[in-house]
């Protein structure tokens, strides 16, 4: 069959996709005689839309898969998406409003059936969008967060937490934001450095006798101070301690203590104290008893506590009780200042520290065993630099809110007494109190989503019933993700696979880097750099998309930076890859490879299996250590400039059904090996070869042993090559055209070289003479032990060569000379990157080399 000579990749991706569905070929069977595989997606929010992040991540988990499958393994890898609570719930509320609506408006059971039409109608748009990726998932067992199933998969976990004494709810200081009304964990409020005030104020001493200065950034919570800290080792303010002020504006008398955690240095080393709206206060107050006093609604507006200031915003506020300060005289200066702000992570809101009744998690114990599962290499964390970071976190872990004030998500199952007061954890609804009988009211508040995602790996495998599936594909082999979410998510479900399952979560987790802009930039909305990849998808097709994504990935889990030249690289190989499949299935048209019983293998064959067998050994051994980066480049270079380049063009040159066999097995392993990393451009080749297998994805992945190895061929081959080249770079210093033959000697350092002639002939458009020619110029070169001279004919534009060969070493002086200087500057050696320096010294090597070349050329030209 002729394929078209030009590779249209939206021709083949909906063939091939839906070739791949209709065989069943993602779906994974219980089978006891083969060694599982496992991997569950990270589940995008069911608001989203595909972004570079999730392309890159499912590009990985794809190529891991498809190898694995190939390599005999059982395989699942289990798709799904998150409900993301405060997320999904902003887009709703947003989509309300342009209807006049809010939530508060419909009500909680009007709002959630409003939250369930809007994800039937728009929560299938980020798999359609994934699909086009061409990745490999179990779509049979995508999975929701919000699935009846994973809701009681949910309320068992909470139960038992509860009744083992791991969940407690109390007061104590949470983050809040004023907009969406809910508490937040410490990972999801971001932090930026914002320009601001310090603002240094006069605390008056209660009895009329001169004052002390605090400074601080924040005047508007001065309302709620009931004390003033100072550093029990700063000598200023010995006698201060004990002593008592007048809040200033609002009249209350507050102690001066001394408490170690005050910093000496910052302002005057004098700092107000609001137990109700500052963490480090919030402890504070608790180790001296302080009264805390909270001055701002829910809406973050001055509450009663406020006096006069009632009803003002934390901004309206601010100005207001400055301006005061200052006419009253107990503002003393105002300084330029920059401190970081906590904004939360959806909203983008200043959140607002406060004291809040929640239900929270005793991380602790949880995290005990989450460190030890990871330092007995039971869970293997790649790259090993973020293990160190891990086993901080969890050993300065915090108890972790996890209780929502929004309507969207898991309801918490704790019901309220209204007759007895009794707390009651249950998996089932109940009306009425187990106690004592009375009316029940549940709590409204909802869980952190990250607790809910946290049961992923087990509770999308049927968790806590005892299913197949659980007991045959748990624990999973391998968690790719971000680094930005190591500790949402990765330490998380860690700590709750080993607390619910008493086993590790998954083996292996990868954390890749983040995706910026070319310029290291991140990418974002309000600077113009983002890259859609859908737009990719339309424009250069899935499979030159991936391949991009795996040049880029570093096992170093760098952040990558990203362009669609890049894109446009991988294109190209696509179309080298599809050329090559026109070239190879039309020359093996009517060819049974199994009608080749013994092989009559010459030099090339041996060389190019040989090639095969090492970039298979080094495939196998790259993918398993997640160097997709270095193994894409790898395979690259084989196919195009050793398969193609070289043995495509030799085989042009032969008839008989050996190379016709070298051929198809090169090619066709080639297939496998790219496989995993562009699926649909292989698979649509492979199936116009003369294989046995329905689809790429069940053949075998190639291994070392699978073909001959002869290394001393090798060498020769290489040999020949360095030949070759040396012939066509003579041609080109003198600009003699590609195609245009010219006589060439070569004396071989061996005999058995002399096998190459034709194919250097073939290779370098060149005849080769067996004897030195007298009477024409000529220009030589060696290489490796081989003499070889190019004959000039006599109508040669010698003049004109010589011309243009002394501006090409004069260029090239005035470049050694520039990089001389640059490298014998000190500046230069200490500041500049070292592989900038290191690749300023290798560009001075090379190219005093050249020059050396081009002198000796110069000089035989002259005569």
């Amino acid at each position: 069959m002729d394929l078209k000579s030009v590779y249209t990749p939206h021709e083949i991706e909906k063939e091939i996709y839906e070739f791949w569905l209709r065989e069943d070929l993602f779906h994974a069977k219980v089978d006891k005689s083969r060694k599982p595989y496992t991997i569950v997606m990270p589940p995008p929010n069911v608001t989203g839309s595909l972004h570079l992040g999730h392309a890159f991540d499912s590009t990985i988990q794809d190529i891991m898969i498809r190898f694995k499958k190939m390599k005999g393994f059982e395989t699942l890898w289990l798709p799904g998406v998150d409900h993301a609570g405060i997320a999904t719930q902003l887009m709703v509320e947003r989509e309300l409003m342009k209807n006049g609506l809010t939530k508060d408006k419909l009500g909680r059971e009007e709002f959630l059936k409003k939250v369930w039409e809007w994800k039937e109608k728009y929560g299938d748009r980020i798999v359609n969008q994934q699909k086009r990726l061409g990745i490999a998932a179990d779509w049979k067992r995508h999975r929701f967060t919000m699935d009846k199933s994973y809701q009681r998969s949910v309320l068992e976990a909470f139960v038992k937490l509860y009744n083992d004494g791991k969940i407690y709810r109390g007061e104590y200081m949470i983050n809040w934001c004023p907009k969406c009304h809910t508490a937040l964990s410490d990972l999801e409020v971001e932090y930026k450095e914002e320009k601001t005030k310090l603002y240094y104020i006069r605390y008056p001493f209660e009895d009329g006798d001169g004052g002390i200065v605090v400074a601080t950034t924040r005047p508007e919570t001065m309302l709620g101070d009931t004390a003033v800290a100072v550093n029990p080792e700063d000598e200023r303010y010995k006698d201060y301690v004990g002593r008592v002020v007048i809040l200033p504006l609002v009249g209350r008398k507050i102690p001066i203590i001394a408490d170690e955690k005050v910093d000496i240095e910052f302002g005057t080393g004098a700092v107000k104290i609001t137990p109700a709206h500052d963490p480090n206060d919030f402890e504070m107050g608790e180790r001296h008893n302080l009264p805390k006093i909270n001055i701002f609604t829910l809406d973050a507006t001055i509450n009663e506590n406020g006096g006069k200031f009632k009803g003002l915003t934390r901004e309206e506020a601010r100005k207001k009780i400055v301006e005061e300060l200052k006419e009253k005289g107990y503002l003393v200066k105002v300084e330029d200042y920059v401190h970081s702000i906590g904004i939360h992570d959806r909203c983008k809101t200043a959140i607002e520290p406060m004291i809040s009744k929640q239900w929270f998690i005793k991380m602790k114990p949880l995290a005990e065993e989450g460190l030890k599962v990871v330092r007995e290499g039971k869970v293997k964390i790649i790259p090993e630099r973020w293990v160190k970071v891990y086993e901080d976190w969890l050993t300065n872990i915090k108890d972790w809110c996890i209780s929502r004030q929004i309507w969207w998500g898991h309801r918490i199952p704790i019901y309220y007494c209204k007759e007895c007061g009794e707390v009651t954890a249950s998996i089932e609804e109940i009306d009425k109190c187990p106690k004592c009988g009375g009316e029940v009211e549940r709590d409204p508040d909802v869980l952190d989503t990250w607790f809910s995602s946290g049961l992923w790996p087990f509770a999308t495998l049927g968790w806590p019933e005892k299913t197949k599936d659980l007991e045959y594909f748990y624990p999973t082999s391998l968690l790719v993700t971000g680094y930005d979410i190591l500790f949402f998510w990765v330490a998380r479900m860690i700590m709750f696979g080993m607390y619910f399952m008493k086993e590790e979560p998954f083996k292996h987790v990868y954390l890749h880097g983040l995706i910026r802009d070319e310029k290291g930039k991140k990418m974002s909305k309000t600077l113009g750099n983002v890259i859609d990849p859908l737009e990719l998808l339309d424009k250069y097709g899935a499979d030159a998309t991936r391949y991009t994504f795996a040049l880029l990935s570093t096992v170093g889990g760098q952040d990558i930076n990203f362009s669609e030249g890049r894109v446009k690289f991988a294109r190209n190989f696509m179309n080298k890859i599809w050329n090559a499949g026109r070239f190879v299935i039309n020359t093996l048209k009517d060819f049974d490879p199994e009608s080749v019983s013994s092989p009559k293998f010459r030099r090339e064959d041996i060389w190019i299996l040989t090639r095969l067998s090492k970039i298979s050994e080094r495939a196998n051994e790259l993918i398993e250590n997640y160097e997709f980066g270095e193994i894409s480049n790898s395979l690259y270079e084989f196919f195009w400039h050793e398969f193609c380049d070289w043995y495509i063009e030799i085989s042009k040159l032969r008839t008989d059904s050996t190379a016709k066999w070298v051929l198809f097995t090169v090619f066709s392993n080639s297939l496998k090996l790219l496989h995993p990393f562009i699926p649909f451009i292989t698979e649509k080749l492979f199936k116009l070869l003369p294989v046995k297998e329905k689809s790429i994805m069940l053949s075998s992945y190639p291994e070392p042993d699978d073909f001959i190895r002869d290394e001393d061929i090798e060498d020769e081959f290489n040999e020949f090559m360095e030949i070759t080249r040396s012939i066509r770079n003579l041609k080109s210093i003198l600009n003699i055209p590609v195609r245009k033959k010219e006589k060439v000697f070569i004396k071989f350092s061996s005999k058995k070289l002399e096998y190459w002639k034709r194919y250097i002939e073939h290779l370098s458009s060149s005849e080769i003479v067996s004897e030195e020619i007298g009477g024409l110029r000529r220009i030589s070169d060696a290489v490796l032990g081989n003499e070889i001279y190019l004959y000039l004919n006599k109508d040669f534009p010698i003049e004109e060569s010589i011309r243009k060969l002394k501006k090409s070493i004069e260029k090239l002086e005035k470049e050694i000379e520039n990089l001389t200087s640059r490298l014998s500057n000190p500046n230069f050696r200490d500041k500049a990157p070292r592989n900038v320096v290191e690749e300023s010294e290798l560009k001075l090597k090379e190219d005093a080399n050249t020059l050396k070349l081009l002198k000796k050329h110069l000089k035989e030209l002259e005569g």
